[in-house]
């Protein structure tokens, strides 16, 4: 049976239960758009989406339970139960109960995701800690969609339209971030860059800014030596190469001065130097995109907001916006738009 014969087929994990995970999912699905464009199959249980429904006073979203996505219809949004029994729903509290079904709700879709049945995978927020353990470490969804799909080259990419920031370091404790600074980590991560900018945004001759680590990129040594070692040659080898790769930055002037707006990509050394002004200037629109996977998988840029959970409070533009850019590179894939 070839469930794929209509419009693109996103599944859509609904992570964390007691966080606003429901609530963005729910909203963004309203939007008529989408549902004229994408049939969306959630990760989840119905019991919960029942849930959220009464809560939060949305009569209206309307839902078709399914078994498998071997029953997947095209013109619902789809809800396949990943749990037998529902665990309780409690609003803005962390419970294991709610990390079991959020990484239930992660590996079904990842196993649908493999065999072909689903175009595009989006990932709700969830809560690290109540899924982590010795048993499973769990650092996040990038490093688990990774090693799932045999892919250890990845990069965790923020994208708001033009604006896009990819991470030479993702979830590391600041004490270890430089000793990954190395000529081969960043040679890795800017040609997944500029693969992924030319592949899945149709950029024919990407531009490139590369950040420096240390503040005022080392100031030729004085304050670090990695620029230096590491940065530098690595940004000459790509420019010898016939690349648009620039840099060091220091970050706070390029952001400062919005020399973002010059590039179509940013490579930060780590987590929140590219993170702190892509969520300022992009919060509600950004989204979280895991380029060098071999499929295609996005996420809103924000966490469960364990404090806004069922307070009918939680903005759905990042959740909407993953959802439309994995429609977009599904079609940049299927070449249904040029490159630019």
């Amino acid at each position: 049976m070839n469930i794929r014969k209509n419009k693109p087929v996103i599944g859509i994990s609904i992570g964390d239960i007691n966080g606003i995970s429901v609530e963005v999912t729910m909203k963004a699905l309203q939007d008529n758009r989408l549902q004229k464009l994408v049939t969306p199959v959630i990760y989840g249980h119905g019991k919960v989406m029942t849930f959220y429904r009464k809560l939060l006073g949305m009569d209206d979203f309307n839902f078709m339970q399914i078994r498998s996505i071997e029953e997947v219809h095209h013109k619902k949004i789809n809800v396949i139960n990943v749990v037998q029994e529902s665990p309780e729903v409690v609003p803005g509290a962390e419970t294991a109960e709610a990390g079991k079904m959020a990484l239930s709700a992660l590996d079904q879709a990842i196993h649908d995701l493999k065999a072909g049945h689903l175009d595009a995978l989006v990932t709700a927020p969830l809560n690290k800690s109540n899924i982590n353990s010795e048993e499973l470490p769990f650092t996040g969804h990038t490093e688990y969609l990774a090693q799932a799909f045999d892919t250890p080259k990845t990069l965790m990419f923020m994208v708001a339209e033009d604006f896009r920031v990819g991470l030479l370091t993702t979830h590391l404790p600041i004490r270890e971030v430089a000793a990954q600074v190395t000529q081969s980590a960043i040679q890795e991560k800017l040609a997944l860059m500029l693969k992924s900018l030319k592949d899945d945004f149709g950029i024919l001759k990407p531009r490139i800014a590369v950040l420096g680590l240390n503040p005022h990129a080392g100031e030729e040594g004085l304050l670090g030596k990695e620029e230096e070692d590491a940065i530098v040659p690595v940004v000459k080898d790509f420019k010898e190469k016939g690349e648009l790769v620039f840099g060091p930055y220091p970050s706070d002037g390029f952001f400062g001065m919005m020399h973002q707006k010059k590039f179509d990509g940013v490579l930060a050394m780590y987590h929140d130097q590219g993170l702190i002004p892509f969520k300022a200037m992009a919060f509600e629109t950004g989204v979280n995109f895991t380029a060098g996977l071999p499929v295609i998988r996005t996420s809103p840029d924000h966490g469960t907001a364990y404090n806004i959970a069922g307070k009918n409070m939680a903005d759905e533009g990042s959740m909407r916006a993953a959802i439309f850019q994995a429609l977009e590179i599904i079609r940049r894939k299927q070449g249904e738009m040029e490159q630019v």
